[in-house]
């Protein structure tokens, strides 16, 4: 692999904008390669092809065994530098500028202008580097008060064998500490007593030199450290942060109750602090590593493309440059290693008991490897799909039973039961097709769901378990088809008719299983962020509980199929194969609702984010949702209940919710049709090369939105039964939030890449009263 595709795969996403760009340099070694090249061949054209084979018999012999050490030296070398660097200062932060000093020479101009933007390049990513290990640093002082909050909350709860707790012993052992601290400092010379303010701290001492073995043995000799009590006093000034995500603390809010606490010394406190608080390490130890992976591979690509520059140009000017690289504050600061190894240590011994391994396991997290049986099983369950639908196609046209007159009242019963399972499979399928294209145009897809690092799913999986479904319900079908009524009673068996509901329950089993198989962290999450939707607004909404809700509201026709499962199981519908469930008030009151619930939970979502983050636009979303619960109300009502003047006001309403829809989706969620873009209608960044992906995908999105029509209009295709039409629009409208949820992602991915926000905050579990910010 060539190194330009190397250092695309390998960089944060977020900050590819930071990274030294490549590909643009590589662009500007170009002119200054034709020019060499051209000049080259415009010099030795004329003279070799006037000279004649001939001419090689008089010249020198250069002997059968070579000379070493005859060459001369390429021009260009260190005794004749090319370039000068100079370290200036520019917009308060310290920066590079190269001085070319072979201008005169034929095409320098293009050397020149190379050098310029490469050190363009080079200030920018030491600029940006400088600023993030400020942060880091920054976070790791925040970090070690929470540290100290910790420690001493600890104390105070598992009060440790010899320690009383009290306060008098706190302050006479303090007291002790300070009268041998003031002993230390008027017996000790001075070189001792700085060489004990590093002792006292004790994650330092681990990253001491070997050099300083003078250090080492005033630890020995005195070790203060043993005498000095946990800082109880620091409690005084702390209290436990509130997170405002649960019902409860959401009735707080509302009662406007205070978003801290006074400190509780209890065990459920002190293992969320501890929880909270080892999160937050495990954040901070992967901001460190992506850190100083993004200052290697910086390195490391100024390197490669000064190589180039030599090689192009005949120079031999990367000895300075990449002198001036490693000197600099990107190449020399060892800032980054420091505190990953303190990181490292005081979470072995805080937060994995002094075990190394575990510890580093924690902060280390695997890669997640793909597996060759989850492939093969993949492809084993396509096989059988295959084979299954073939089966079913050919017992239909054997049987002939689309002729069948009972062709009518299984289209009314047991094709909606079924169909359930059709829905929920596409909708997996659209959904692999989305984690594919993500990875391909490096969408960081499971950062911004906030799936735990080497737990996130794969296409492959998401494919294993649609087809495993699909194998599953055809297997179902099939077996429906071949039992027969009983030709005495011409009744149905009841456990023919149970098939379909003893498929919905084991997917149920399946979800809730506590047993850690079947991707136990992907189930768990799912349900998490189902619940927080059925809950809106009690809890605080996050992108995946809203993007979930949104996947709800075009599965609107699975939900009524479970609500047809309950009437026909509850009623015993199922014993005669009947379906009189429609003339149920009931059942038709429910339509309404079922149609109405997962756009009225996006609703309240907006709602929850309108009074918490006081953004406009949430507001205006909601408006949205709430036009879309008026159109598929008025839609179910002309359907139910017939009239013109249900079907104006069905028109009336579904026009209304599919404009504002539309622009929401193309301009809002997606980002596109700025009409001050650089890309026409477009957006400025995009992730696909090819700009007629965009228009094809809003063309498409606005015809799908239509689809709305058939309910309204009665439209069918080659004489289809209803259930059959309505199952269709309610795939298109599957595909269409595939489609959507794509270019969604890719714009929220996108405004994290302009913001530099690769990493997610990460609530702390303590607050000082001096301390507003933290």
């Amino acid at each position: 692999m060539k190194f330009g595709k190397e250092f695309a795969s390998q960089l944060v996403p977020e900050w590819q904008e930071a990274y030294m760009n490549y590909n643009f340099m590589k662009s500007h070694l170009k002119p200054i390669h034709h020019h060499r090249t051209t000049r080259a061949a415009a010099a030795a054209g004329g003279a070799a092809a006037r000279m004649s084979r001939t001419r090689t018999l008089y010249r020198a012999f250069s002997g059968l065994i070579g000379q070493k050490g005859n060459n001369p030296p390429p021009s260009g070398d260190v005794e004749d530098p090319v370039i000068l660097v100079n370290n200036v200062r520019r917009d308060g932060a310290e920066g590079s500028e190269t001085m070319f000093l072979m201008v005169a020479d034929d095409g320098g101009e293009y050397e020149l202008v190379y050098f310029k933007y490469l050190d363009d390049e080079f200030n920018k990513v030491s600029k940006f580097y400088k600023a993030k290990v400020e942060e880091v640093l920054n976070e790791a002082g925040v970090l070690n008060r929470q540290m100290e909050a910790l420690i001493a909350f600890r104390v105070k709860v598992t009060k440790p064998a010899g320690w009383n707790n009290t306060s008098e012993e706190t302050s006479r052992l303090a007291s002790d500490v300070a009268a041998s601290r003031v002993a230390l400092h008027a017996t000790t010379p001075l070189a001792a007593r700085r060489a004990l303010m590093v002792v006292i701290d004790e994650e330092s001492l681990s990253h001491l030199s070997s050099e300083d073995s003078e250090i080492q043995k005033h630890k020995q000799q005195i070790d203060i450290r043993g005498a000095r009590p946990p800082p109880l006093e620091i409690l005084q000034h702390v209290k436990i942060n509130k997170n405002n995500e649960t019902p409860r603390s959401m009735f707080k809010v509302m009662l406007n109750m205070s978003g801290q606490r006074d400190l509780n010394f209890s065990k459920d406190n002190l293992n969320r602090a501890e929880e909270q608080l080892k999160q937050a390490f495990i954040e901070f130890y992967h901001k460190l590593k992506l850190l100083k992976s993004y200052s290697f591979l910086n390195i490391l690509a100024f390197a490669k493309i000064m190589k180039k520059y030599d090689k192009i140009a005949s120079r031999n000017a990367s000895k300075l440059y990449m002198k001036m690289v490693d000197d600099s504050y990107l190449g020399s600061s060892d800032t980054v290693s420091k505190l990953m190894e303190r990181v490292e240590v005081t979470f072995i011994k805080h937060f994995a008991n002094s075990n190394r391994r575990k510890g580093m396991s924690v902060l280390r997290p695997k890669k997640k490897i793909e597996k060759h049986k989850v492939t093969f099983s993949m492809g084993f369950l396509v096989g059988c799909t295959v084979a299954l639908i073939l089966a079913l196609v050919l017992i239909i046209r054997a049987r002939n039973i689309l002729d069948n007159d009972g062709r009518v009242v299984y289209m009314e019963t047991m094709f909606p039961l079924y169909s359930l399972f059709g829905f929920m499979v596409l909708h997996m399928f659209m959904y692999a097709a989305n984690i594919y294209f993500w990875r391909r145009y490096r969408v960081n897809y499971s950062f911004i769901f906030g799936f735990k690092e080497g737990t996130e799913l794969g296409y492959r999986e998401v494919l294993l378990f649609g087809f495993c479904l699909s194998v599953l319900a055809l297997a179902s079908v099939l077996a429906n088809l071949d039992m027969e009524m009983d030709p005495v009673t011409q009744d149905y068996q009841a456990i023919t008719e149970l098939l379909p509901l003893g498929l919905v329950g084991l997917v149920i089993v399946i979800m809730l299983c506590p047993l850690n198989i079947m991707y136990r962290s992907s189930r768990f999450f799912l349900l998490v962020c189902l619940f927080h939707c059925v809950l809106a607004p009690l809890y605080k909404v996050s992108l995946p509980d809203f993007f979930l809700a949104d996947q709800l509201t075009s599965q609107v026709q699975a939900l009524r199929s479970l609500e047809f499962y309950v009437c026909h199981y509850g009623w015993g519908d199922y014993k005669r194969r009947e379906n009189n469930c429609r003339e149920s008030d009931v059942f038709n009151t429910f339509s309404f609702i079922i149609a109405a619930i997962p756009y009225w939970w996006r609703l309240l979502q907006c709602v929850r984010r309108l009074l918490e983050e006081r953004d406009a636009k949430q507001g205006y979303n909601g408006l949205k949702y709430l036009s879309t619960i008026l159109a598929v109300c008025s839609r179910t009502a002309y359907t139910l209940n017939g009239g013109a003047a249900w079907k104006l006001t069905a028109w009336t309403a579904s026009a209304v919710a599919t404009i504002f829809s539309t622009y929401w989706d193309i301009v809002m969620d997606w980002g596109l049709f700025q009409r001050g873009s650089k890309n026409l209608w477009l957006r400025d960044k995009l992730l696909i090369p090819h700009k007629t992906v965009y228009f094809v995908a809003m063309c498409v999105n606005v015809v799908l939105r239509l689809a709305w029509m058939q309910t309204v209009m009665n439209i069918t295709v080659f004489s289809l039964h209803r259930q059959t039409m309505v199952a269709l629009v309610a795939a298109l409208e599957i595909i269409r939030r595939g489609l959507w949820n794509f270019f969604r992602l890719e714009n929220e991915h996108l405004n994290n890449v302009g913001k530099f926000r690769a990493f997610k905050s990460v609530p702390l579990p303590f607050n000082y009263h001096d301390d507003k910010d933290i």
